[in-house]
């Protein structure tokens, strides 16, 4: 394909983009503006006039994205060698290659959400911490953010003056000390490495520099400040540093993505050309206009004009519903006419704020026969049998990974008990030896004696397990653990057909990676990156024509033909802890902004006036985005459920059978809860299929209960006196 065939079909600003030379260049890509076509045609653009192949770095966020960047530029015909990946992957495959310039090991583990709670926890410990003060979660969120911020440890000290905070700055020196020791590192320090390597090591820079001389960053209003150091680094010596994204699209400022990177592209690159990519390709007018005067409302962005010219379709609906329970059962109705009037289960997907917003959805697809998939590309890899087997693969790739060893040198069990292998870390360590290397010892080691013969085995079992790593597929490996540590036999003996299936796929997954690398190409290490990488986008199946359930946060990059949008309540979205100041609100509207422009033909927000909450019917509230929706184009709908009435006003005959339950209570009487304790009965109503009562406890105040779910049970007279 010639570089002019590259241009065709494209608009004015997209042929802008594509044929800038060099120098600095801002693609400020609205929803559906065709942004991914504009940067691999960039990149082939640029490998047919002016550079080659392996001068081109790509960047994006998911795998799911760099896959799909790599695809089309091979369709485009300009050879292979350009590099499309992730961030984290990029900067992995740097600390391997630069491995002792970059102060690691090349054999790092890559520690995952479980690891890195291990390992707090282990740090937590060495502080003579509890954990009920500092929760690992907690504590690894402010690390994670400290790192984010390229705030080191002995900064992060320096910077803090109460109790509290001073105790994190030692948790998060010991927290490193511990992935130092165990020859780890966690998501945020393949930024932080690289990012250090390339500010203070300049050969290396400029090496890169030279292999990497036009650099491409999509998604660029996601990046934290380590993101943002590695692009200038890399961009430092030519200056071809082309950034896409939109500022409107940035919703992920928790993680420490600093939206000011792509706000003020400009002032650190006074050169820089600015391209705006308005005209949307994926939705209808009516959603388009609808996000657009949503999104006006926030003050930090970028004036962007969109329009499209695609043909009108259905006004958007926003509809309010009783509850969770109708809420999905609605959805699932819609879903069920959208499949009648010839549409395709594979084009619909539900979004929500928070994952546990999926079960009452999940509850009425079933009970539909809708087939669904979860957007949870982690959660295979979560799964206990498979956990165990990466450990085996971990432990070998990395001996010093201390925290997989834990976890595999007595399962299945061997007979070597926590006892023994806390005595044989503290020899290792002692010795400076790996714990497999120190099992030789254990005749220098006292109290080891019943679970002598069970450790040598096990140090044998991995001497092998090693030698078919050097020598075989990672196919291999992965059949050789299955079948050689007793992890099969353990299986089968428990009858886990599950954990077999899933034992199997990873074997697929293991022979299909050993097919997509040249020969000899291919480790151990490599394979068990990609994985550690895995996200949830990953595992969206886009041909397994099912509807798609995820987050808002995952739906990210997507677009699909009919878009479910619901729980849009105030304290969900936005929610409840993002309202502190207006930066979150505009954050949390970015968020809602996101998830209206993944519809391409059909778009549906949905409500409740009650939502239930560990037993509880709490009455919301609108969110507050729904009232920025314009009036044309929006078709506002009730759902009603059942009318509702007090029990002294309806006839018992058209009470449900589980509200006749109730119909001995009375206001003012005395009940027990079994959390809250004795309360006194304000109200009570069936409302819908449900019976809804108002409870007021001394402790707690005034409840909303579900009667049929809340466990209330009425106080006799006699029993109370």
């Amino acid at each position: 394909m010639k570089a002019e065939a590259l241009l065709r079909e494209l608009t004015d600003a997209q042929r802008q983009a594509v044929t800038h030379g060099d120098g600095p260049l801002l693609v400020l890509a609205g929803p559906g503006s065709g942004k991914t076509r504009v940067i691999t045609h960039r990149a082939a653009y640029l490998a047919k006039t002016v550079t080659e192949p392996w001068h081109i770095l790509a960047i994006t966020f998911t795998n799911k994205a760099a896959n799909e960047m790599a695809e089309r530029v091979i369709q485009l015909q300009i050879g292979r060698g350009m590099t499309c990946c992730t961030f984290h992957s990029f900067c992995a495959r740097l600390l391997r290659a630069y491995a002792e310039r970059a102060g690691v090991r090349p054999n790092f583990s890559i520690y995952d959400t479980s690891d890195q709670t291990s390992a707090m926890k282990e740090a937590i410990r060495r502080c003579d911490l509890s954990t009920d003060n500092f929760p690992p979660g907690r504590a690894l969120a402010t690390i994670s953010r400290a790192k984010n911020d390229m705030i080191l440890p002995e900064q992060f000290a320096a910077t803090v003056k109460d109790w509290q905070k001073k105790r994190l700055a030692t948790l998060y020196e010991e927290y490193n000390q511990v992935l130092i020791e165990q020859n780890a590192l966690d998501f945020d320090d393949l930024l932080v490495k690289t990012a250090l390597l390339l500010g203070n090591d300049p050969e290396v820079r400029d090496e890169l520099a030279e292999r990497y001389r036009y650099i491409l960053v999509d998604e660029y209003q996601d990046t934290n400040h380590a993101q943002y150091l590695i692009a200038r680094g890399l961009g430092l010596k030519y200056e071809n540093l082309c950034v896409t994204g939109d500022p409107d699209q940035s919703i992920y400022g928790w993680r420490g993505a600093n939206l000011n990177n792509i706000l003020q592209f400009e002032e650190d690159f006074p050169n820089a050309v600015v391209v705006r990519l308005e005209q949307n390709y994926r939705s209808t007018p009516q959603i388009l206009a609808a996000a657009d005067a949503v999104i006006t409302h926030n003050r930090k962005r970028k004036k962007k004009t969109l329009f499209t010219h695609n043909p009108d379709g259905s006004s958007i609906r926003v509809v309010e519903c009783e509850d969770n329970q109708s809420e999905g059962e609605y959805i699932a109705r819609q879903i069920r006419e959208h499949v009648e009037q010839g549409g395709i289960y594979g084009d619909v997907a539900v979004f929500y704020r928070v994952n546990a917003m999926s079960r009452s959805i999940e509850n009425a697809l079933r009970s539909a026969h809708i087939p669904y998939q979860i957007a949870r590309g982690v959660e295979f890899y979560n799964r206990k049998e498979i956990r165990d087997i990466l450990a085996y693969a971990r432990v070998t790739a990395n001996p010093l990974d201390r925290i997989s060893l834990q976890r595999i040198i007595n399962t299945p069990a061997r007979g070597i008990g926590k006892t023994t292998v806390d005595r044989l870390f503290t020899h290792a360590e002692a010795a400076g030896k790996t714990p497999l290397e120190a099992i030789s010892d254990l005749d220098k080691i006292t109290g080891i004696t019943r679970a002598a013969g069970a450790l040598r085995s096990f140090a044998q079992m991995m001497i092998d397990l090693a030698t078919t790593a050097r020598k075989g597929t990672v196919q291999d490996v992965v059949e050789f653990i299955v079948q050689r540590s007793g992890l099969l036999a353990m299986w089968s003996g428990a009858h886990d057909d599950d954990a077999i299936d899933n034992a199997n796929e990873l074997i697929n997954a293991a022979a299909e990676y050993d097919r997509q690398q040249s020969e000899g190409s291919g480790s151990l290490e490599e394979w068990l990156q990609q994985i550690s990488l895995v996200s949830d986008v990953d595992a969206i199946d886009e041909q397994t024509g099912a509807v798609t359930l995820m987050t808002l946060h995952a739906a990210k990059g997507l677009e699909f033909d009919t878009v479910f949008l619901t729980g849009v309540e105030d304290g969900l979205l936005p929610h409840q802890r993002s309202q502190e100041n207006d930066a979150e609100i505009e954050e949390e509207r970015r968020l809602f902004f996101v998830g209206m422009t993944r519809a391409k033909r059909s778009l549906t927000i949905t409500s409740t006036r009650w939502r239930d909450f560990r037993g509880m019917s709490n009455r919301t509230s609108p969110s507050p985005f729904l009232y920025e929706l314009p009036d044309e184009g929006v078709e506002r709908i009730t759902v009603d459920a059942e009318d509702e009435f007090d029990y002294d006003d309806k006839d018992e005959d058209d009470l449900s059978a589980k509200a006749e339950d109730y119909l001995s209570w009375r206001r003012g009487q005395l009940v027990r809860h079994p959390s809250f304790g004795v309360g006194r009965l304000l109200w009570i109503k069936p409302q819908g299929r449900r019976t809804h009562a108002g409870v007021h406890f001394a402790a707690y105040g005034e409840k909303t209960l579900v009667l049929e779910y809340a466990h209330l049970e009425p106080i006799e007279n006699d029993e109370w006196e």
